[in-house]
């Protein structure tokens, strides 16, 4: 990471300019004695000389000082898995200052602010108190607006409305929800069809492996957010069956289809814990007990490596360099391997799922949960 280090430049400079201490000091118009304590690090030059040092040594003020406000994207997901293995580790409120001791020292670098909203989000459940929980989710809110309000970039913005809205869900701030999402829906009217404008554009240019990329990344997420959007749409029919049912087994085709069970378990789980959900809301417990047993054999797919990295597979083979090159956290998963593992084994410790405890069946299926590692 990029530190002050004034004393060092300043010796490195006049090295090579090939100049004495007492060159630079007649120059500048100081004491060589100034110029060695400089060098030696026992004093900093007068603000009102850095311009002049600066101007002499043909560099910015900023590369004289040694302060760099941006960090690298190989420095941004070595900073992000550090904290997310320290929130697994250390005490949560000594990390918590850590990393916003770090968002100010890079106020301006949105890639890195966008980083910290998504490890905070991901880990402030961890605080001890409501009252902690909603201070970190406030300060959340208050970063990604500092980053609508300055950043340029329209990904980030993007990801930063799409963050902003789930903390507002978290704090109940429903109807501003509404408003984020449809004003920037309005305006992205065209969502994920420029992905296939770019893998035409490239295939029309003969770039095969560009458009490969563009294509294996556009169909990736939209079978990505299908799962998604379906676990939601089951939420929101929970009542009738019939409707629910149709639901499970056509997504349930699609993910045989293209084998998102060793794909992205994690996705797959999410909809098959919903879908036992949806069972056990009408007492359907042997169909329930099925997809709860789908969903942990999800989670063991996705605990069977020592990481969580996203990846691709041998017809999805484009797309784990699509998330190194465009996505910041690289493949990196969001939270640390063994904070996930810690929640997902409480998963089926509390209702619906307590209205199986002492089933044969479902007391076997949470044991090979417990034993996940």
């Amino acid at each position: 990471m990029n530190i002050l280090n004034i004393a060092n430049n300043i010796a490195r400079l006049r090295h090579d300019k090939k100049i004495t201490q007492e060159q630079l000091a007649e120059f500048i118009g100081v004491t060589k004695a100034s110029v060695s304590k400089w060098e030696n690090n026992q004093s900093m030059p007068d603000i009102t000389i850095l311009p002049q040092l600066a101007t002499f040594f043909d560099v910015t003020i900023d590369e004289l000082i040694g302060y760099t406000p941006q960090l690298s994207k190989e420095q941004i997901q070595d900073l992000y898995q550090r904290f997310g293995k320290d929130f697994a580790e250390r005490p949560f409120e000594e990390v918590m200052n850590e990393t916003q001791a770090y968002v100010k020292r890079y106020y301006t670098c949105y890639p890195f602010l966008l980083q910290m909203c998504i490890l905070w989000l991901n880990h402030y459940t961890m605080a001890e108190t409501e009252e902690k929980k909603k201070d970190i989710c406030m300060r959340i809110e208050k970063l990604c607006q500092h980053i609508k309000e300055n950043c340029k970039n329209m990904r980030i913005y993007g990801n930063v409305i799409m963050i902003q809205s789930l903390v507002y869900f978290q704090i109940g701030r429903i109807q501003e929800i509404i408003y984020e999402l449809e004003e920037f829906s309005a305006s992205n009217k065209f969502g994920n069809q420029s992905m296939i404008f770019l893998a035409q554009a490239y295939a029309m240019l003969g770039n095969k492996e560009k458009s490969d990329g563009c294509s294996q990344m556009s169909m990736y997420e939209t079978i990505m957010n299908l799962m998604a959007c379906a676990a939601c749409y089951l939420m929101i029919h929970i009542e009738d069956l019939p409707v629910c049912e149709e639901t499970i087994d056509r997504i349930e085709c699609v993910a045989e289809a293209y084998k998102v069970s060793e794909l992205n378990p994690n996705i797959l789980s999410a909809f098959e814990h919903q879908a036992s959900i949806c069972y056990l809301a009408h007492e359907e417990k042997q169909k329930a007990l099925e997809h709860i047993d789908k969903y942990v054999v999800c989670l063991s797919y996705l605990f069977s490596t020592t990481d969580l990295q996203l990846h691709g597979d041998a017809y999805f083979n484009k797309v784990e360099d699509w998330f190194d090159r465009e996505f910041d956290s690289g493949t990196n998963a969001p939270r640390n391997r063994t904070i996930v593992l810690e929640d997902a084994k409480k998963t089926l410790d509390v209702p619906p799922f307590t209205v199986l405890n002492g089933n044969p069946e479902f007391e076997k299926i949470k044991r090979k949960l417990k034993e996940l590692n």
